[in-house]
């Protein structure tokens, strides 16, 4: 038996667990919840928590629940062989405290009849002034956000990061709401001239074969930003194993399970995820019609631990 902690909702993961169990026997009993739910969850039971496995789907999130010692190292030759050194968290002689298991881009998504791929080829053009009033973005607080924002943060630093935030602020359409389908659609609808968007929002447009999300694709363009510098962020969804974890074989198992060409193609494929695996490949139409771009090297984990300070800018300049 293993006890699993899943911040990822997605049906397409059924066959990723019944799978494991087929090819080990061992039964995972999951609980879903968000990502703060769940580490409220195992704050809150303490040293009585069942939980083995931690599966959550931020770096932010990932990086406070090491944060608050809720995981624990684990060592293992598959996973460092593996999995890359940038996706991984905490690392220690003990081993790493958490590790990617999937990535997602955070992109900008354009109307193709207001604006050029160039005039947001980069993160720090949301801030131009070009672009008042065209803006539209989930709040700033959302996890996918403050992770965005800790990467640019570790790349132009606190002065010119909150600059940049205020001048988003100024550009905005309307107040941050919604999720980030909702931004696209918002594009698309003329509300505004481009939103930021994790890729996989957009795959599942690109793949849908209703008449209005068609009509979406028709008229917006995915726009990979920072190509000709630092590359474009990346954002993970991430395991760990539970710091009070009973069946801790069965996790570390479970964990180099995810790790395999098969699991990391189920990832890709059922969520319209990259794999972190370079030897895995994709059967999804999808992201190879997205294409190749990439990415940036700056480590996960120090994205994580940036967003609080990112907090403080977001309080100081008014981004809701």
């Amino acid at each position: 038996m293993l006890n699993l902690y899943s911040a990822r909702h997605y049906q397409t993961d059924e066959a990723l667990y019944s799978n494991f169990t087929k090819a080990t026997g061992i039964r995972i009993n999951r609980i879903e919840a968000d990502d703060a739910g769940i580490l409220a969850r195992l704050k809150a039971e303490g040293a009585a928590s069942p939980a083995d496995v931690i599966l959550l789907v931020d770096a932010a999130r990932l990086w406070r629940g090491e944060q608050d010692g809720l995981f624990q190292p684990v060592k293992s030759a598959v996973l460092e062989q593996r999995i890359p050194a940038q996706l991984r968290g905490g690392e220690s002689a003990q081993g790493a405290q958490w590790f990617g298991i999937s990535t997602r881009a955070r992109v900008h998504v354009i109307d193709k009849t207001r604006l050029k791929p160039a005039d947001v080829d980069r993160y720090e053009k949301l801030a131009a002034p070009a672009l008042k009033g065209q803006i539209c973005i989930r709040s700033g607080s959302h996890p996918y956000n403050l992770s965005l924002f800790g990467s640019v943060l570790d790349a132009a630093g606190p002065a010119a990061t909150e600059a940049w935030l205020k001048g988003m602020v100024a550009n905005l359409a309307r107040d941050p709401k919604g999720g980030d389908t909702d931004q696209i659609r918002a594009v698309a609808a003329g509300e505004c001239a481009v939103a930021v968007t994790n890729t996989y929002y957009y795959a599942r447009l690109m793949k849908s074969q209703r008449p209005e999300d068609r009509a979406v694709i028709e008229r917006t363009q995915l726009v990979f930003p920072n190509q000709a510098d630092r590359g474009t962020h990346v954002n993970i969804s991430g395991a760990a194993v539970a710091r009070n974890a009973r069946n801790r074989d069965a996790a570390v198992k479970f964990l180099e399970y995810l790790a395999s060409d098969d699991a990391q193609r189920m990832l890709a494929d059922g969520n319209n995820e990259y794999p972190v695996v370079a030897s895995a490949t994709t059967e999804n139409p999808a992201l190879t019609a997205l294409g190749r771009f990439k990415s940036e090297a700056v480590p996960i984990a120090k994205v994580g631990a940036n967003t609080a300070v990112v907090q403080q800018m977001l309080d100081r300049v008014g981004f809701k």
